[in-house]
């Protein structure tokens, strides 16, 4: 039976920087994936440009994760600046303090971890199914110390796998969607593909701010994916037992910088001013045109009404609907979920090391612990952060 001081089991982003980081002070290490290859899911993020991380100093960085006590220790181990600096590659920032690499292809960024995982052994199409208290893996190797890195339940494709949770016996915490689509009871066949820049969506007390996307069965862009989280850890269900029932509304403010009083004032002014307009033209003022005529059918009027002829109840639902457009949510579109909330629960990890306080030699890192953050790099951040220190501790200890 092989034998090794360090077996990391997944190879994504957290499972790759844990291999990295360990053979820096361990000359016997071993990353077992179940894949051909490694970073599959690495290679789909940023739309497969790979959005790296998030440019934030640290302490708003933080900020952005209500696990930010948990965290801290991670970021400061391995910060933005120690992970660019592994890769040879000129890196660019985009909106949000979004960071890629300036070629936009996320096989440069699999290739430059890759370049770094020379001392460590890769075993290929190795699927852990089980792990005995001695840490023997498949029967097949032994370890002194293990890192499992097996992600969440989402794009089963790259390797994710609910049974990887049965691997231990470690506490989890309810496991849901996070990041994903939300499918309307309407169909938005019409208007798959407009986007809404900048509105504030709403769901009981969360409010939003970002774009939002039309698709063929519902709502998406960053503004819906984010508060996506906040619908998800607020539905009680768990992955582990059964699917979520969803019959909720959301709300979109489409018209943010101007409050009820001032568009009534606006447009009783207007209204005057401007009679011979017809509404589609004028509502040019506050909406992106490829999504007016549903707006007015949704509203009850007819496009080329004049603003003349708009009396004050048809005013007012313009007004209405311009603060609160409502859409009836029933599902998530669970296939295009880009992150798991929950996992293992934090409260068994020790945040300086990412070791479990109820086995000793075991760690985790990355997404199959109860760690999720916004879009825009904040996961990849968790993922190479945790996943740096977790091999960076068994290594040392």
């Amino acid at each position: 039976m092989e034998e090794y001081e360090i077996a990391v089991i997944g190879g994504g982003p957290a499972g790759i920087m844990a291999a990295i980081a360990a053979s820096q002070n361990s000359s016997s290490v071993i990353l077992l994936e179940k894949n051909p290859s490694l970073g599959r899911k690495l290679l789909i993020t940023g739309g497969g440009r790979c959005n790296i991380t998030n440019s934030k100093p640290i302490k708003k960085l933080l900020n952005s994760y209500s696990q930010k006590n948990f965290l801290k220790h991670s970021f400061y181990s391995l910060t933005n600046e120690d992970l660019l600096s592994l890769f040879d590659l000129e890196f660019i920032t985009e909106e949000d303090n979004r960071v890629f690499p300036k070629s936009g292809k996320s096989s440069d960024i699999l290739e430059g971890l890759s370049e770094h995982l020379k001392d460590v052994s890769i075993s290929y199409n190795f699927e852990v199914t089980s792990i005995s208290d001695d840490f023997v893996i498949n029967d097949k190797l032994k370890a002194e110390k293990i890192i499992i890195t097996t992600g969440g339940i989402t794009y089963p494709q790259t390797g994710c796998d609910i049974k990887n949770y049965s691997l231990t016996s470690q506490p989890l915490t309810d496991i849901k969607y996070g990041l994903v689509p939300l499918i309307t009871k309407k169909d938005l066949s019409d208007i798959a593909g407009v986007t809404l820049y900048d509105v504030v969506i709403s769901y009981k007390k969360s409010k939003v701010t970002g774009n939002v996307l039309f698709s063929h069965v519902g709502l998406t862009g960053p503004g819906i994916i984010n508060l996506s989280n906040e619908i998800s850890e607020g539905i009680s269900y768990n992955l582990l037992e059964n699917e979520p029932e969803i019959d909720l509304e959301i709300a979109i403010d489409l018209c943010p910088e101007l409050s009820r009083d001032d568009l009534a004032s606006k447009f009783n002014k207007d209204f005057q001013a401007k009679g011979k307009t017809m509404i589609k033209n004028y509502l040019k003022l506050f909406l992106t045109n490829s999504f007016i005529e549903y707006f007015l059918k949704e509203t009850k009027i007819e496009p080329e009404t004049q603003l003349s002829r708009i009396n004050k109840k048809s005013k007012n639902r313009l007004i209405e609907k311009l603060k609160h457009f409502a859409f009836e949510i029933t599902g998530f579109n669970d296939k295009l979920s880009k992150v798991t909330i929950g996992g293992v629960d934090l409260k068994n990890i020790n945040p300086k090391t990412m070791e479990s306080k109820l086995t000793p030699n075991l760690y985790f890192a990355g997404e199959t612990l109860d760690l999720h953050g916004p879009t825009g790099g904040y996961n990849l951040k968790i993922a190479f952060s945790t996943g740096f220190l977790a091999g960076l501790s068994a290594s040392e200890k």
